[in-house]
């Protein structure tokens, strides 16, 4: 099992930023790289803002959360971040065209021992691996949103992935206080597959008129025992990424991934979620702090 010292992660969006936070508590040497300064500011405030929350909270002692936070550093370049990474994840958008040019550049800058993890939740690792030398070290690490309160990490073996590299992602999900899952590569892995089906439901249902958002996430929060309902889960997701993944279950899997014209539709109109102020529902709070 490869020793890993320190992370990278590329892209200090909403999963970027959570998983450099669940790295930094979880003992790891963590850099955060985003081209956008303004980014990597908001991304640093709110990492701050959620470890003293835990603190707060009781979840966290304050000298580990110190201590974690003291660990994170900061890149404007792939470059500058990955060069001496042990480990690198990848958080860019849900495309897989901009996924193949990071681990292209990943590959031609990181040091031959280096694991490249991807944080996709539903593409092909197989293929984003197929552009590197490593296919064998690279691997695909599902976090979920938010990542500093969810527990589960679902780890994506591709075809060439090796055992070593395998136990190292394992480990570091572990350190992450994590639960760790292992899935052998298929589109959607298992929570992107199942969830997508749901959601997309839901909004042939809304767009039906069988009922209302509200009333659909109620029923499935009070009857079916789910946490959030589908409307909250896709605002919180972002609108973008539910259809990017739709779009790609459907190419791969078949006719019963096609995505809700309405989803197409919100989509288009530019109602992305809670990330935007708008998505199924209004977030006027949200709406300000993104124009800040």
């Amino acid at each position: 099992m490869s020793q890993i010292n320190t992370i990278a992660v590329i892209g200090a969006g909403i999963m970027g930023r959570g998983i450099a936070h669940a790295a930094a508590l979880g003992g790891y040497c963590t850099i955060l790289e985003d081209v956008l300064p303004a980014t990597l500011r908001k991304a640093e405030n709110e990492i701050r803002s959620n470890l003293d929350k835990a603190v707060e909270l009781g979840k966290v002692a304050a000298p580990d959360a110190d201590a974690a936070f003291q660990r994170l550093q900061y890149a404007g370049s792939v470059e500058e971040a990955a060069r001496e990474a042990d480990l690198v994840i990848e958080a860019v958008p849900e495309e897989m065209e901009s996924k193949i040019e990071i681990f292209t550049l990943l590959d031609k800058i990181c040091r031959p021992t280096t694991i490249l993890a991807s944080n996709t939740s539903s593409l092909s690792i197989t293929e984003i691996a197929s552009v590197t030398y490593r296919a064998k070290r690279c691997i695909g690490m599902h976090f979920f949103n938010p990542v500093h309160k969810m527990k589960l990490l679902e780890i994506v073996r591709a075809l060439e992935t090796d055992d070593d590299t395998l136990a190292s992602a394992i480990e570091v999900g572990k350190h992450m206080r994590k639960e760790v899952v292992v899935i052998k590569e298929s589109p959607g892995f298992i929570t992107s597959r199942i969830n997508a089906m749901i959601g997309n439901e839901a909004f042939y249902m809304l767009q039906e008129g069988i009922a209302s958002p509200e009333d659909i996430d109620k029923a499935l929060k009070l009857g079916l025992n789910h946490p959030m309902g589908p409307f909250e889960l896709v605002d919180l997701v972002g609108l973008d990424t539910r259809l990017h993944i739709l779009e790609y279950l459907h190419k791969t899997l078949g006719e019963k991934y096609r995505p809700a014209p309405l989803l197409v539709q919100y989509v288009k109109a530019g109602r992305l979620g809670k990330k935007l102020g708008r998505g199924v529902y209004e977030y006027p709070d949200a709406a300000i702090k993104a124009k800040n």
